[in-house]
């Protein structure tokens, strides 16, 4: 759990608080003894003090308070939280056992701390460490409402910390809530102008809430650093697009290229820019530069295939959208991801198996057959093998059960173009496109079909539909990286650039 949102929890500072309230009324009582032991450091010694007493005065909330500080510094962190637990039974609104105790939770990243910590606050509203922790709490369920909530209310405690600024900007933007983002992001700047990272956070922030010529001025310091950082060129030539400065924003995406030769999604910013500005050609030049290097890139021959569209050269652009399906056919072309771990991970077998054994369960499941077909499609099999026509009477399954589940009909048409079935392949397509009409692997599936079937003229129109959609696509993904950006501390946005 974050350092800077918790007490400062040591044993001697707790004995202080106990000590405080407790001494005046010892005369003699253990407690005198106990704390004396637990000042001194001698915890078994306070323990073994405290067990006795204990044992002739159960109901003493002070005393298992104190056990739960000797188990503190004994390293019995379980033991500690059943003592203060058992004080709080006793006297449920005895401060330092709720603060206690909710430390404990807290440090394990525990709901429990929850309750203790909303107790305190009940208690002592003002209390900025509880605010603190509960923003985090908060925060890591994803409950950004409770956590700004919180976060607001930290007071200085939060002000001086870059990491809480930085998480509740996060939660700021989750809940759209921009301008508020941006005075958070900037106060954390604020702190050290120096940290590159939080310069970036802000800049992307802004780009987010339509602020392109703060983000510029808010990045040109990076700028000037040298060796330059393509994630930042990258966030930059972003920024100076939108802000309407397209050449400064190709020379510096050009830059980025340079600096980075090999990141893939350089060059689709550049082909996105492209397209914008009609500079078809020079974008189609740039992918090329980048295949040269990256042959195997799938989405670099998509990229390509959508400019050639818009060139009217529906041949090539086709081709490369085959050689895009052919190199990556689980994501180049927007298939639906699985959801398995296993197929994630690129282990079938394992991925079947357990598949199988929920569809023992679950037989009427229309998703867990989409998988098995989807699964044993991925796998190559051959029309006519045993593998082949399981996935084929595991998507007809899947499309029977629920016959608007669009990727259902993506499988099934795909196994009928493998088995030369090119109308039901087409029939498929068509019952995908009505349930979803973005699903671009059903477009790309249709165009398959159909010039296979020799019914070309609806191709071209196709054709710019897809192009479409995977510009949307595209556009979609800048503004999750941006948002990433800020969330993960993890630079990665998008870009647009020519002439």
């Amino acid at each position: 759990m974050k350092r800077w949102a918790r007490r400062a929890f040591t044993v001697g500072a707790l004995v202080s608080l106990v000590f405080g309230t407790l001494l005046a009324q010892t005369n003699g009582d253990p407690i005198g003894a106990a704390t004396s032991a637990l000042r001194a450091r001698e915890f078994d010694k306070a323990l073994q003090i405290l067990q006795l007493a204990i044992q002739q005065s159960p109901g003493r909330a002070q005393l298992w308070m104190l056990q739960g500080l000797a188990y503190s510094g004994l390293g019995n962190t379980q033991g500690a939280l059943a003592s203060f637990r058992t004080a709080l039974k006793i006297s449920p609104d005895y401060l330092p056992a709720l603060e206690a105790a909710a430390q404990i939770e807290y440090d394990a990243g525990s709901k429990g701390a929850v309750p203790l910590l909303e107790h305190v606050l009940r208690l002592r509203p003002d209390d900025t460490t509880s605010h603190a922790m509960l923003a985090v709490l908060a925060y890591r369920q994803g409950d950004c409402a409770t956590a700004v909530e919180h976060f607001e209310k930290g007071g200085p405690l939060m002000s001086s910390q870059p990491a809480a600024l930085q998480e509740h900007a996060a939660c700021l933007l989750k809940l759209k809530q921009f301008d508020r983002a941006i005075a958070v992001l900037q106060a954390a700047l604020n702190l050290n102008p120096e940290d590159r990272r939080a310069r970036s956070q802000l800049a992307s922030t802004q780009l987010m809430a339509d602020q392109p010529k703060d983000a510029v001025a808010t990045l040109e310091p990076l700028l000037k650093i040298d060796p330059p950082d393509a994630k930042l060129l990258r966030l930059a030539a972003s920024a100076y697009e939108a802000s309407g400065n397209t050449p400064e924003a190709v020379r510096v995406l050009r830059e980025a290229i340079v600096v980075d030769p090999r990141n893939t999604d350089l060059y689709l910013d550049f082909a996105t820019l492209s397209m914008d500005h009609q500079s078809f050609q020079v974008g189609v030049d740039m992918i090329n530069s980048g295949l040269k290097l990256q042959p195997a890139a799938a989405r670099l021959y998509v990229a390509r295939g959508v400019l050639y569209v818009q060139m009217a050269r529906y041949d090539e652009a086709e081709a490369d959208f085959e050689r895009a399906n052919l190199l990556d056919p689980a994501n180049s072309l927007g298939s639906v991801a699985q959801g398995l771990q296993a197929v994630q991970s690129n282990d079938p077998d394992r991925a079947l198996t357990t598949i199988r054994a929920k569809l023992a369960k679950k037989p009427t499941d229309p998703y867990l057959w989409y998988l098995q077909a989807d699964v044993l499609a991925q796998k190559g099999s051959d029309p006519g093998s045993v593998d082949f026509e399981t996935a084929l009477r595991s998507a007809k399954k899947a499309v029977a059960l629920q016959p608007s589940f669009s990727a259902a009909h993506d499988v099934l048409a795909k196994l009928y173009l493998q088995a030369g079935q090119n109308q039901l392949a087409i029939e498929q397509c068509r019952k995908a496109l009505n349930s979803d009409p973005k699903n671009q692997t059903a477009v790309y599936h249709l165009i398959q079909g159909l010039r296979k079937a020799g019914e070309k003229a609806e191709i071209p129109d196709l054709l710019q539909r897809l192009a479409q959609l995977r510009a949307e696509s595209s556009k979609q993904e800048m503004d999750r990286n941006r948002y990433k950006l800020v969330e993960d501390n993890a630079p990665e946005p998008a870009a647009q650039p020519p002439q």
